[in-house]
């Protein structure tokens, strides 16, 4: 069995410190309170505040939460934003589309998926919240790494594998296509990603415009195309429901 890091332990009993109680507190009651030495919650705490996680007023000395902390807060509760915003519309779309639906956003050098709406049959499935999908071959990705800066950077930098003979790996093909997915509001997995699967995404924005994710439907080829190509009722489907949930974060209208 893995051993804890003890002074990781340390810094997260000093967080939960900080984050209760009294909104400041001196290093001599932080010590006394996690029953360490003064020289080793000071050095706890220096490193911390060095990351921003913590802030030591001048005046008195004391120490309270930081400004990194809250930021990283924000940013949990805005994906948590994102998904009940959509959770209506996600609905509808897997309801109007016969196909399964999936939100994700950008985390770490993929897609994160944090909603998944079974296709509306009897078919046996399996919930995906919290799988990993690929940035440069997933219709999700491809929406991100159009949109979003940071996921066209990581997209660019790590290794843009096969997975099928349609995978679009080399860098100037891939950027067209990211210049192509910006043109029309939407992204296309054909085959790209799992052979005899076909998806469409179009990305979410939040109230400032900016890319917060990504909606898409996947489904069979056979299902999702037509004579080869999207079925444009799916597309426009799929955007009518960014759009929806890109409003109710307050984008306005796109």
């Amino acid at each position: 069995m893995a051993r804890n890091i003890q002074s990781l332990e340390r810094a997260a009993a000093m967080l939960r410190l900080l984050a209760g109680g009294e909104r400041r507190l001196g290093l001599s009651d932080i010590a006394s309170s996690l029953s360490l030495a003064k020289g080793t919650a000071h050095g706890i705490l220096r490193t911390l505040q060095q990351e921003g996680f913590v802030e030591q007023d001048a005046a008195s000395g004391r120490y309270q939460l930081g400004a990194e902390l809250l930021r990283l807060g924000t940013t949990y509760l805005d994906v948590h934003e994102l998904r009940a915003r959509a959770l209506v519309w996600t609905d509808d779309l897997a309801r109007a589309s016969g196909e399964s639906v999936y939100l994700g956003v950008l985390h770490q050098q993929g897609v994160l998926i944090v909603h998944h709406v079974f296709r509306p049959d009897d078919s046996r499935q399996v919930l995906e919240i919290g799988a990993m999908q690929p940035l440069h071959s997933t219709a999700l990705g491809k929406v991100l790494a159009a949109h979003d800066p940071v996921a066209h950077s990581e997209a660019l930098e790590n290794d843009r594998k096969a997975f099928t003979d349609r995978t679009v790996c080399d860098l100037g093909d891939f950027e067209h296509l990211l210049d192509l997915t910006r043109a029309r509001g939407y992204a296309a997995d054909v085959e790209e990603t799992w052979t005899g699967v076909a998806s469409v995404a179009a990305p979410i924005h939040d109230r400032r415009r900016m890319p917060v994710g990504a909606v898409g439907i996947t489904g069979a080829v056979e299902r999702v195309c037509r004579d080869g190509e999207l079925r444009p009722e799916l597309i426009a489907a799929v955007r009518d429901c960014a759009r929806a949930v890109s409003r109710d974060l307050g984008a306005g209208r796109f």
